[in-house]
């Protein structure tokens, strides 16, 4: 099956897509909206079908710029306007010509579209709307969407967006403002977040306002709000919320900095993800630092199981770090490291113990934990049951008893058990043992031997 696109627009694909591959905010859609009937496409919560580069990074989107040029010199960006690269532009058909031929070959199921600033910032978010406008409007796309606004740029350009996009995010760039002016001089906290609270209002705005009522005056967008939502009477505005991404290792922060600026953003912007990107010098600018190790991907998979307690099992980031104990133990993931210092609180019997309290035993995670106290009002557990339900005995056996009793006689001592948790070799994930930094595409020589993209 070949692909009928001009090799001038595969040659800026191919530039535009590895100008992409730092940008690490994809997710799955996290917004259900069925086909019309005509066009093409749809979007399920959980449907985008992922597939990741070792360090993390998703290519089950289109992950694209528009463009690589950009007027701002931020000193860690490999497409700042300092540096010498080939440079590319796409126009808004090109990209709907990409997304509709590659989607009609299931090659992706939706877009992830971001930019480098061409000219000024409303001038790209006006491109960045055409696109949208054109692709759920004349080439009648339905599937997924995900938009980096650009900061700085009309609030009204961020709102007309917001109505077609499914998800739009906000890089924070880096976890302080001081970072931020030593590193991005054109950029301010000021330009980040003041979108961010524009889309954290839009999206407050949509659940109470019928959809005829959302859109801006004098604009087409109530059609537009209705024909990218499949339902006339649908509120829609980003319905899959927000995200942002710093970037980690290119400043001095300390991981509890990170970690108190994460969940800032969860509680005052509603966001949905914070991503952590682990600091690569792709510019070889001197000001930067230059880490020995490589980029710091076990330092970002920490972060990123921090982030994890914060959202889902109730944990405070004061809780898992302070100022005395500011970054995370490298060696075991932050659950095991909070249990192991607050012995006092172990073991704790399966068949008693509240869900909360569940959630905080290493090996028991959010699922197992319901699935404990639904099984436990039937039938008293044993550690044969937790096996079944799920639950990772071999960090967990260590903090529990069932019926009273322990799976093996235990010491109750930090030493004992920490030398004991460390002999477990996921606590350091073999992706991020050997993971590489290429990213796959649709470059990739695999791919390239069953399918000719250029004709």
């Amino acid at each position: 099956m070949e692909l009928c696109i001009q090799s001038d627009l595969m040659e800026k694909l191919a530039i535009l897509t590895d100008a992409a591959k730092y940008d690490v905010a994809c997710t799955s859609s996290g917004v259900d909206r069925k086909g019309k009937g005509h066009g093409m496409g749809n979007s399920v919560a959980a449907g985008i079908c992922h597939s990741f580069a070792g360090d993390g990074r998703c290519i089950s989107l289109l992950k694209i710029l528009m463009t690589n040029h950009c007027i701002y010199n931020c000193t860690y960006c490999q497409n700042n306007c300092n540096n010498d690269l080939p440079r590319a532009t796409f126009t808004p058909e090109e990209i709907c010509t990409l997304v509709t031929q590659f989607y009609r070959r299931n090659y992706i199921e939706g877009l992830f579209l971001s930019s480098g600033i061409i000219e000024s910032p409303n001038h790209t978010m006006e491109l960045l709307f055409r696109t949208l406008y054109l692709l759920r409007t004349k080439y009648d796309f339905n599937g997924y969407i995900h938009v980096k606004a650009i900061p700085g740029a009309d609030p009204r350009l961020v709102e007309l967006i917001g109505c077609l996009a499914d998800r739009m995010s906000i890089n924070l760039e880096l976890p302080t403002a001081e970072s931020l002016r030593a590193l991005a001089p054109c950029k301010s906290r000021k330009t980040i977040l003041t979108p961010m609270r524009q889309i954290q209002n839009g999206i407050r705005l949509a659940k109470e306002l019928p959809t005829h009522e959302l859109a801006p005056r004098n604009t087409a967008l109530p059609q537009v709000v209705r024909l990218a939502s499949g339902d006339p009477h649908k509120k829609r505005f980003v319905p899959a919320g927000q995200s942002t991404q710093m970037i980690i290792g290119a400043t001095p922060e300390s991981d509890y900095q990170i970690i108190k600026v994460a969940e800032s953003l969860y509680d005052r912007f509603e966001l949905k993800r914070v991503f952590y990107s682990a600091f690569v010098n792709v510019t070889g600018n001197s000001a930067l630092p230059t880490l020995p190790g490589g980029p710091p991907l076990l330092r970002e998979h920490r972060l990123y199981q921090a982030d994890w307690l914060l959202r889902f099992y109730h944990f405070q980031a004061d809780e898992l770090l302070c100022e005395e104990r500011p970054d995370f133990n490298v060696w075991l993931d932050p659950k095991c490291d909070w249990a192991l210092r607050h012995l006092e609180q172990f073991p704790v019997e399966i068949n008693r113990a509240p869900y909360q309290t569940l959630l905080r035993v290493p090996g028991i995670g959010y699922l197992s934990a319901r699935r404990i106290v639904a099984a436990r009002r039937s039938n008293r557990l044993d550690f044969a049951d937790l096996k079944k339900i799920g639950v990772v005995l071999k960090r967990a056996l260590y903090f529990i008893t069932c019926n009273g009793h322990t799976m093996y006689p235990i010491r109750m001592d930090e030493d004992y058990i920490t030398r004991q948790l460390l002999s477990d070799q996921t606590q350091i994930p073999k992706e991020v043992r050997n993971a590489g930094y290429e990213q796959l595409s649709l470059f990739d020589t695999a791919f390239l031997g069953k399918h000719s993209l250029i004709s």
